[in-house]
């Protein structure tokens, strides 16, 4: 959300450089509710067709299966299913379960697969906002909670009615590393994997000795302010609130729930910053931190082996010792 592409300026320099003479190649699409980009290099056109349809399959395979946009989802049908019924699910949708409990755990319960309904009632979106009452977040929030959810080999159970997953907090980013895979498995040697702002590199660019990334200015959406130089295959991810708020009677909601507080987070963040050996990692990170605020988003990003991170309030920023490490001068 909060990056962009940079221009070309200079990035710092690095040990190695890709080969010049293979230009980059485009592969544009919409998906996930955002722009889908991949910026990459190829032998051949067969190679890259070979490429760009399988990882636009992928990609739509993917968000059939786990949207909750989509009514004939698995997601969808779960939470149709919430307080009645049990519903059978594959090895797949069980591993991302248990990824969900993995990342329920780090984040301190900041990131929670069940607080769609949350979100819902902080629709930032509606074309008439209006500040929920104490009494309707109190509601709502009997109904988040991920240890509620009912897991049993092959099949999972929402046990109270208005329950409901949601992958959002992870899903897009989970996308960019498996199409960054993807990539990989196709021969590919340079690539950059952009949904959405979320990104993971392969490889070097053509000519260049990183992958040069553009950070968006809070207080300007849409200019840069800084820059990054990615040369070992990183995932980047940034979470802010300043392009997605509303204005209720004269104060700023961001888009951004604490799902601990059943409230927008308003800890004075404005936006964080993390590179990280994945996307997923970079992305639950962002978030996290975002919502810990400061001074614990710091220590759960520097709990993080090879993970490094910035946090900008509107009057400071604070960063972990390694970020400088990735900033282009």
């Amino acid at each position: 959300m909060a990056l962009v592409l940079p221009s070309h300026r200079a990035p710092p320099p690095a040990a190695a450089t890709a080969t010049s003479d293979v230009p980059l190649r485009v592969l544009s699409w919409s998906a996930l509710g955002t722009d889908c980009e991949v910026q990459y290099t190829a032998t051949s056109s067969a190679q890259a067709q070979a490429f760009e349809t399988d990882a636009v399959a992928w990609v739509a395979a993917f968000e059939a299966k786990y949207s909750r946009f989509r009514p004939d989802s698995l997601i969808c049908r779960i939470n149709a299913a919430a307080g009645r019924a049990p519903v059978a699910i594959d090895a797949e949708m069980e591993g991302l379960l248990a990824l969900c409990e993995r990342l329920h755990f780090m984040t301190q319960g900041v990131l929670d697969p069940t607080a769609l309904p949350l979100l819902r009632l902080w629709n930032y979106k509606a074309p008439l906002p209006r500040l929920p009452t104490d009494e309707q977040i109190a509601a709502v929030q009997r109904l988040v909670g991920w240890k509620k959810v009912q897991r049993t080999p092959g099949h999972v159970f929402l046990p109270e009615p208005g329950m409901a997953l949601d992958f959002g907090g992870f899903g897009k980013e989970w996308a960019v590393d498996m199409v960054a895979q993807i990539a990989r498995d196709h021969g590919l040697t340079a690539a950059l994997v952009d949904f959405g702002h979320d990104l993971r590199a392969v490889g070097l660019p053509p000519g260049r000795p990183a992958w040069h990334i553009g950070l968006e200015d809070p207080a300007a959406p849409g200019a840069l302010k800084g820059s990054l130089a990615l040369t070992r295959g990183q995932g980047v991810a940034s979470s802010g609130d300043y392009l997605r708020h509303v204005v209720i009677e004269g104060v700023r909601y961001g888009h951004i729930v604490d799902p601990r507080t059943g409230r927008p987070v308003a800890n004075g963040c404005r936006q964080v910053t993390i590179i990280a050996p994945t996307c997923l990692q970079a992305g639950v990170l962002s978030t996290a931190a975002f919502v810990l605020g400061v001074k614990a988003g710091l220590e759960l990003i520097q709990a993080q082996p090879g993970a490094e991170g910035q946090l900008l309030t509107d009057t400071t920023r604070a960063q972990t010792r390694g970020f400088f490490n990735y900033v282009a001068t």
